[in-house]
């Protein structure tokens, strides 16, 4: 294999030749900033998995490296997100209780089969499925999500014990325990909570207030949670808070990733199948759609196929070394682009700042309070909560608003699982809806031109001996019945139609069914005594009607243009324009 073939699945061949010593100080910087952010957002996202928190440091190293190795996006900071950890947690939750052994297994378990599914998806060069989970009904799953994610972590905030996968059982399950509410866990739980979100649009502006530079204010805010952390760990260490029935972190190890072993159990895989698909399709959508934000802004490449390589690899990384299923964070990517991040290194440096810490200061954190943690993921998961996609989408299209909010509505009521499964679905059933009623156009000449336009839109001249049709979609079998009973409908409309021309400037593709549609069309007008006609076919398709037998069998011809279909066929003088009207 040449070196630029090689390169293709290997991008770190590709960069790795021009790095230097500018491009280091730009990583090494990033790296600092993403490692401080990345140690809080760790181990509260282990906390949302269900995992001990050092599953979230571990789920951090390893995947970072494998991922600079194989990705292509120069700025995307792999790892534990909100989304992809309450997914887990929804779905390992399902076969072993949290906390046991059997449930870490699950995870890595989760973390392989989602990583097999990624590379093998990239490997056959499939980035495109990603496509058919529509943008809209994304941002309804992860708006649901974010408010299903603050919702399970108010426990943590209030100190109770309360469970529950979807918003109704998490809401009865406060309401049965709120009078258990741990009044020094609220105090501090509150504290941290209110002190993020004065953190995330105050703290940046009052360090400019004291004089400190743009570059370094920047740098500042984003070590917010980290303040939070070593007040509220003090204030619990100091007045022994945990006595008090404060839960905290406790004792985490002081190790690098060890060597684990997913279980394989057909059972087990059974089990985790549907999820770890749908886990690999989200985690995939969230990552590629934040990698393409960032390289746009350099005017880099991402390959959506590598990009399935690059996180398959991080996830069977994450597999073998004690972790859970990552995949690219939204918000520490950012940070990692305007931190200076110049390559994938970046990454790398960060796995390396990571390592140090669960070396060296795990100790730290035994006394931070687990209700800082539910504060952190509180905090980030509301930034992406944004119901005015509903507006938007009922403003905009009556289809797309019920895909967005059927997929709100199940997440919120039924679960993760359920709530993407769903937007899977309702993201192919508006697309074959919508497809299945193409627009089509009856057109008249724009009188002293060449041009063909929809009569209901526009004043155009029109012959009573001819139907010109314009068809505005791809024909396939969804929509193949559509067009024939919307022509027949057309054509009653003219007793004197001699002539039938179907004009195909935006049929992209006709299968099998519409070819078939198409015969029947021409069989039907024959017998009136009537032809029918093309104009404006393109290419692709006309290769493959002319590996049919419908073109020998047409009664009409087969025109280059509208206009020449017009020229030849007119036999009286056309109609007075008709009077534009607004289509329906």
């Amino acid at each position: 294999m040449t070196l630029p073939s090689l390169a293709r699945y290997l991008p770190i061949l590709d960069w790795g030749r021009r790095y230097d010593r500018a491009r280091f100080t730009g990583d090494a910087v990033a790296a600092v900033i993403v490692t401080i952010m990345l140690i809080p957002q760790s181990l509260a996202y282990a906390l949302l998995a269900g995992l001990p928190p050092e599953a979230g440091i571990y789920a951090s190293i390893v995947p970072i490296l494998l991922y600079a190795v194989f990705g292509t996006s120069r700025s995307l900071a792999v790892g534990p997100v909100a989304v992809v950890s309450l997914m887990t947690a929804a779905a390992v939750g399902e076969v072993a209780a949290s906390g046991t052994a059997g449930y870490a297994a699950a995870a890595l378990t989760l973390a392989l089969m989602s990583g097999a599914m990624l590379l093998a998806l990239g490997l056959l060069r499939m980035g495109f499925l990603a496509n058919f989970l529509s943008h809209p009904v994304i941002a309804g799953f992860i708006a649901a999500s974010g408010i299903l994610i603050a919702a399970s972590q108010l426990r943590h905030v209030l100190g109770i014990e309360a469970g529950g996968h979807t918003l109704p059982e998490i809401a009865a399950g406060l309401i049965a325990h709120l009078p258990e509410t741990n009044l020094a866990t609220l105090a501090l739980g509150v504290s941290a909570t209110a002190f993020l979100f004065w953190v995330r649009k105050g703290l940046k502006p009052a360090l400019r207030r004291i004089g400190l530079g743009p570059r370094m204010a920047d740098i500042g805010a984003k070590t917010g949670p980290v303040l939070a952390i070593v007040a509220t760990t003090l204030a619990v260490w100091f007045f022994d808070l945990g006595a008090r029935g404060v839960a905290i972190v406790g004792a985490v190890p002081q190790s690098l990733p060890p060597l684990t072993l997913p279980a394989l159990s057909p059972e087990l895989v059974s089990q985790l199948l549907v999820p770890a698909l749908l886990i690999s399709v989200i985690g995939f959508v969230e990552s590629i759609s934040v990698a393409q934000t960032l390289a746009a802004k350099k005017r880099q490449r991402i390959d959506p196929d590598q990009e399935l390589i690059g996180l398959g690899a991080a996830n069977l990384g994450a597999a073998f070394s004690g972790g859970f299923p990552v995949t690219g964070g939204f918000a520490r990517s950012v940070v990692n682009h305007d931190a200076g991040a110049e390559t994938p290194a970046a990454g790398a440096f960060t796995a390396l700042g990571l390592a140090l810490a669960a070396l060296f200061l795990t100790p730290l954190v035994h006394f931070l309070p687990k209700a800082t943690l539910a504060a952190t993921i509180i905090v980030a998961v509301l930034g992406l909560v944004d119901l005015s996609i509903l507006k938007r989408a009922w403003a905009f299209s009556r289809a797309d608003f019920a895909a967005v909010a059927v997929t709100m509505a199940l997440t919120l009521t039924a679960g993760v699982e359920t709530g993407v499964s769903a937007g899977v679905v309702t993201s192919i059933l508006v697309h074959l809806y919508k497809t299945s009623r193409p627009h089509m156009a009856v057109v008249g000449r724009v009188p002293g031109t060449e041009h063909f336009r929809n009569v209901l839109r526009h004043a155009v001249e029109t012959q009573p001996h001819v139907l010109a049709l314009r068809v505005d979609e791809s024909l396939y079998f969804p929509n193949a019945r559509f067009l024939e009973d919307r022509l027949a409908a057309y054509a009653a409309e003219k007793p004197d139609l001699t002539d039938v021309v179907l004009m195909f400037p935006a049929v992209n593709e006709i299968d099998l069914s519409a070819l078939e549609s198409l015969e029947a069309i021409n069989a039907r007008l024959k017998e009136a005594g009537i032809r029918l006609h093309l104009s404006e076919v393109k290419g692709p398709v006309m290769d493959r009607l002319k590996r049919s037998h419908f073109l020998d069998e047409m009664t009409g011809e087969v025109f280059l243009s509208q206009h020449e279909a017009a020229r030849r066929l007119a036999k009286t003088p056309p109609a007075a324009p008709e009077p534009a009207r607004r289509s329906a």
